[in-house]
């Protein structure tokens, strides 16, 4: 690696600090992608869906926007991101646990249903791909308010054949709206390979909407920051939307109820697995001079003693009660 390759992410403007950082948080997803299979599997929580492949685009991505300012309309997958915009083990922990105190939904959703007023991550619904336009509603409002800030969204390959995703560029590339796509495109919708799902590529379909597509690999952290850094810049100039393709590859299962094997082969998934982003940025932090094996280690066994606590909170906390079954559903009535 040369010189020029060893300092990329103080050319692209972060310290050192955040390269750490966003490594730390990587790790984080991955070890609580990890643990939730197991879990799932000793029958303490139902259902689990995975995203293990995908945490160095996501955390990337966070690092590139502004927390505080811009909004978030993150899907199903998206752990590393929120836990990189503010949200802790313990709360995605009281989520998969199905627990009152859960901040996303109070318990009532399937895990990776995320929300978090606080944090401007906002509630995505049960139907894939209605992320979209909700996110260019609230770049509509960042424009019509006058307001500076982004609406950031995700979405899977198989997402973006959804009527939900073509209607939300359409729009948005005719009012010019603050707002970028990031397709993680993880060769899978399910068990449904890219080349059986989608005609050409997908950043190029930008094109036909009026704004730029940009395709990128979605395992090289430093690649994604800067492209989103860039859509993000774009965006504030009132340049409008960008599209951009993240390219990975999803190493676990859909969830904990799929059977990948049935669908690709275990030859298939190592051959993608030697090129998972996450080593490869642990190395590249090595060949800086930032990071360590012993402080890798040190690290991931204080991310495993933070995971035991969130489980263990997260299991011994109530239930949701029936009788606020009903709560947040309906607004309250008011007199007068």
């Amino acid at each position: 690696m040369s010189i020029g390759q060893m300092t990329k992410h103080r050319q692209l403007g972060l310290t050192d600090g955040q390269a750490l950082e966003m490594y730390t948080y990587m790790l984080k997803a991955r070890m609580f992608d990890e643990r939730c299979f197991l879990l799932q599997r000793s029958g303490k929580i139902a259902f689990h869906v995975s995203g293990i492949g995908q945490e160095t685009a996501q955390v990337a991505a966070a690092f590139a926007l502004s927390r505080g300012e811009d909004y978030f309309l993150p899907y199903y997958r998206d752990y590393g991101f929120v836990l990189s915009v503010g949200m802790t083990l313990k709360e995605l922990m009281l989520s998969v646990f199905a627990k009152a105190e859960d901040p996303n939904s109070g318990g009532r959703q399937m895990p990776g249903h995320f929300s978090h007023k606080k944090l401007n991550i906002v509630t995505g619904s049960s139907p894939v791909t209605t992320q979209v336009p909700h996110a260019v509603g609230f770049a509509l409002a960042a424009k019509m308010k006058r307001k500076n800030f982004v609406a950031f969204t995700t979405f899977g390959d198989g997402s973006s054949n959804q009527g939900d995703f073509h209607e939300g560029c359409n729009f948005a590339g005719v009012h010019k709206l603050p707002v970028i796509f990031m397709c993680e495109n993880n060769q899978y919708a399910i068990s449904i390979p890219l080349h059986k799902q989608v005609g050409g590529s997908i950043a190029e379909r930008a094109h036909g909407y009026g704004f730029p597509g940009v395709k990128v690999d979605g395992r090289d952290p430093l690649e994604v920051y800067r492209v989103v850094k860039e859509a993000r810049e774009r965006a504030l100039r009132g340049e409008g939307p960008t599209l951009i393709e993240a390219v990975m590859y999803r190493i676990s299962p859909h969830s904990t109820s799929d059977n990948d094997l049935l669908y690709r082969t275990p030859e298939e998934v190592e051959e993608n697995r030697a090129k998972d982003g996450l080593p490869r940025f642990k190395q590249y932090l090595i060949d800086c001079g930032l990071w360590s094996e012993t402080q890798d280690a040190e690290l991931a066994a204080a991310i495993k003693r933070e995971l035991v606590e969130a489980t263990n909170y997260a299991d011994d906390a109530p239930f949701p009660k029936p009788e606020d079954t009903l709560k947040h559903v309906y607004a309250e009535q008011r007199e007068g």
